[in-house]
């Protein structure tokens, strides 16, 4: 689906109720034990988890290239630095060294992660979540190959802290998942 058509989905209220779900389960079981600092929303929609964090106490930029996913995080707080980029283009770079928590949920761009990686503070966690091909789908590039996240962070520098494959534990999506969430370490 190209920026239009997720433009058109938001504006039409098709998306419209994603403002107003609650923030993905693995973020609220992640972020319990962290301490509030930056972070970074690639592909936010219209805020959900932004919002979230927000009310927790985190710094939050949050990017999509669906303005008017964008138009609908600033009509619901003021507090997130929400940002119109397309990331398929590059039009937004993750600072090296920058954030405490960088997440991209039901977005998969393999060419963000060497910049997500090095975006990451030490100490820091990434959380990604991509949906899976259902039985008999074919593998396209939107969807994470079987235990594909793993390979994104280097054995050295790097916790897993969780990594979970099968059917989504969040109520808003249907489709299989894979999740991870990992530490850099230093």
């Amino acid at each position: 689906m190209n920026i239009e058509e997720w433009n058109h989905r938001y504006r039409s209220g098709e998306r419209a109720g994603d403002a107003s779900q609650d923030p993905t389960l693995l973020l609220e079981e992640t972020t319990q034990s962290l301490p509030p600092g930056k972070a970074l929303d690639l592909a936010c929609g219209a805020g959900r988890n932004a919002i979230y964090l927000a009310q927790r106490g985190w710094e939050v930029t949050a990017v999509d290239g669906a303005s008017a996913a964008i138009e609908m995080l600033r009509s619901r707080s003021n507090a997130i630095r929400a940002v119109v980029a397309d990331l398929q283009l590059h039009e937004f770079v993750i600072e090296p060294d920058a954030w405490d928590l960088i997440m991209s949920c039901y977005y998969l761009q393999r060419d963000l992660i060497p910049q997500i990686i090095v975006g990451t503070k030490p100490g820091g966690v990434v959380l990604v979540i991509a949906h899976t091909p259902d039985p008999g789908d074919e593998l396209n590039d939107k969807r994470a190959a079987p235990g594909e996240l793993r390979t994104f962070f280097p054995m050295n520098g790097w916790e897993i802290l969780h990594h979970y494959e099968g059917p989504s534990r969040d109520p808003a999506h249907k489709r299989p998942v894979a999740e991870i969430v990992a530490r850099r370490l230093g």
